[in-house]
């Protein structure tokens, strides 16, 4: 017996992310658009986006769906995680820049609902997790490392998502603590290096979709670890990857390495 297409609302439909996700939903048969949802005041409001006239009814879009996708703004996506918790619904969110106490509210909604949430769904960049994990295991302490990344002009929190993530595997895979070694981009007479730092750097301009480098500096040689994202529906295909798996998963927060079988 076929399965039944899963229903599918997007938040963030008039942005460039949200017609992405819209975009690759409508092109997967095992999956249906039910909501395209959009902010009060935004110029999508109205409009017909994948066969379905952009609302602001966030209960309304919710209630219709199996799964919300949000790649939006952590204050949006905050409302709209208190209404699927509300209404029993799961949540794909590839939101990122969360301060510490919205950080909390998504872990109290998991013990509600079903959460699939990763700073970066495209699956290429998940292999880098992995990859970056396993080099600074081998190469340890001996190496200097930076990250850099680089992203459209348009792009509001730095270092991205994806790059602090990098820093978080790194600094797990060597026992450092993130917060202490952490080094945001370097001016004036900074001294030398310290050998246990972990650098960031983030570039913006134009039209770049998402780049990061992981580089592993040593004496003699230099090991880098690169992704560059060409298309955000690298990042769409990821995330519909996550509605699938969140198929009658029960309450939990699930990220990137459940969904591609990692763990």
């Amino acid at each position: 017996m076929k399965r039944a297409a899963i229903k599918v609302a997007v938040a963030g439909a008039g942005g460039k992310m949200g017609q992405t996700l819209i975009e690759g939903v409508r092109a997967d048969k095992s999956l249906q658009l039910v909501a395209a949802l959009d902010v009060k005041g935004s110029p999508a409001l109205g409009m017909n986006i994948g066969g379905l006239k952009v609302g602001s009814d966030m209960r309304k879009a919710i209630a219709a769906a199996d799964v919300l996708i949000d790649f939006t703004r952590p204050e949006g996506t905050i409302e709209h995680l208190e209404v699927c918790a509300r209404l029993g619904k799961a949540i794909v969110i590839g939101t990122t820049g969360f301060p510490d106490p919205l950080k909390n509210a998504i872990l109290r909604a998991g013990r509600r609902i079903a959460i699939v949430m990763s700073p970066n769904f495209a699956v290429g960049v998940n292999a880098v997790f992995k990859l970056a994990e396993v080099a600074a295991g081998i190469l340890g302490d001996d190496y200097d490392i930076e990250i850099v990344e680089a992203h459209h002009r348009h792009k509001v929190d730095a270092p991205s998502g994806t790059a602090l993530k990098l820093g978080e595997i790194i600094a797990a895979a060597l026992k450092r603590d993130l917060k202490k070694v952490a080094r945001h981009g370097r001016e004036g007479d900074t001294g030398a290096r310290p050998a246990r730092q972990i650098g960031f750097h983030a570039l913006r301009g134009g039209d770049i979709v998402g780049e990061h480098t992981v580089i592993f500096a040593g004496t003699g040689e230099r090991v880098e670890v690169t992704i560059r994202s060409q298309s955000r529906m690298t990042y769409a295909l990821g995330a519909l990857r996550a509605v699938k798996f969140l198929r009658g998963k029960r309450a939990g927060l699930y990220d990137m390495n459940d969904v591609l079988g990692l763990k």
